[in-house]
């Protein structure tokens, strides 16, 4: 590991500034995915700035009834809270989904959205790799890539987001409160990070020195009503093949709100707009869900060994949205339940 210096802080203001100060600084809290590729060489800061003691207050309700998470809410803390199992379950459930006990216990949900992509390529320094260093190629997409991306992918990077949390997270349309040298901005989630396109090293649209300082999730109704699963190679602690977080509203036999996002499909959360479009005013029927996730997942641009994703999803679409709308719609009063 090359070596660094270490600094603490207690207030926002001052980590703001200590980061600023060094284009190779980075903030320091859980760790449970910088300190692990720093490890292997990918990340190698000159400067931490341990943040962990800095404090953005817990989970409380907002005066227009959502929900305010600081940023160093632990992952534990997030799915556990009453409020979050009862009126987002299926954010309660994606959080359990993503990792070990032990993890959830360091990881925090500012540190959560910044999780960096699981692609072979990009964790081994002997390779090349655009997101790495831009520049160098992109040997996955004729490589090892059956993990990677079908949606929004470029010819510099097929990655993808690793999140579970963030995919109930753009499907409620929560926003991300950033502090930085310039002050205080509010973010969408589903503006936050960002597709590849010729610039495969930037994940999200943070600003260097700019800080997570809370998730804002409005008041959603429909989101009661809502379910999260996980499509993985093995039962536990292993990232997905696809996800999605799903709500949705039927009156009278007719979709009145849909809310659909994908994970593990592209490089950042995929809120399914095509797919919800299509559903709204049409009647609920399993033929009408098949046909939204066609329409979403025609832009799906699958590689050698990948496109069995694109079933997958289709597929998981369909059932996930046939479950909530059926006469008891079990899976969405499995709050908190691991998917």
């Amino acid at each position: 590991m090359k070596p660094f210096r270490y600094e603490r802080v207690t207030d926002p203001y001052a980590a703001v500034a200590a980061v600023s100060a060094s284009p190779q600084a980075r903030y320091l809290a859980g760790g449970t995915n910088l300190v692990d590729l720093m490890k292997l060489g990918v990340e190698t800061p000159d400067v931490l700035v341990d943040i962990s003691g800095v404090s953005f207050g817990g989970i409380e309700e907002t005066g227009r009834g959502g929900l305010r998470i600081g940023a160093f809410v632990s992952n534990s803390d997030l799915a556990a809270h009453p409020l979050v199992r009862e009126r987002y379950p299926a954010l309660s459930q994606a959080v359990l989904a993503g990792a070990s006990g032990q993890l959830r216990n360091a990881a925090t949900v500012g540190g959560n959205l910044l999780q960096r992509t699981r692609c072979l390529y990009f964790q081994d320094t002997s390779k090349p790799c655009n997101k790495r260093r831009p520049g160098s190629g992109c040997p996955a997409i004729e490589g090892i890539h059956r993990d990677l991306a079908v949606l929004g992918t470029s010819r510099h990077c097929v990655a993808t987001q690793p999140g579970d949390m963030v995919v109930a997270l753009a499907a409620f349309d929560a926003e991300v409160h950033l502090l930085g040298p310039a002050g205080e901005r509010t973010v969408p989630l589903t503006g936050f990070h960002r597709l590849p396109g010729n610039e495969p090293q930037r994940d999200t649209v943070l600003k260097h020195g700019e800080l997570i300082t809370a998730v804002e999730l409005p008041a959603l109704p429909i989101a009661a009503r809502s379910v999260y699963r996980k499509v993985r190679d093995r039962s536990s602690y292993a990232f997905a093949l696809t996800s999605a977080a799903v709500a949705i509203e039927v009156r009278g036999g007719v979709v009145r709100d849909v809310r659909i996002a994908y994970g593990s499909l592209a490089a950042k959360p995929w809120r399914a707009r095509a797919a919800e479009e299509f559903l709204l005013g049409a009647p609920a029927t399993e033929e009408n869900f098949a046909l939204a996730a066609d329409t979403e997942l025609a832009a799906a641009r699958p590689l050698r060994d990948n496109g069995y994703k694109v079933t997958l999803a289709r597929n998981l679409t369909v059932r996930l949205l046939t479950d909530l709308t059926g006469p008891v719609g079990s899976v969405a009063h499995a709050q908190g339940a691991p998917r």
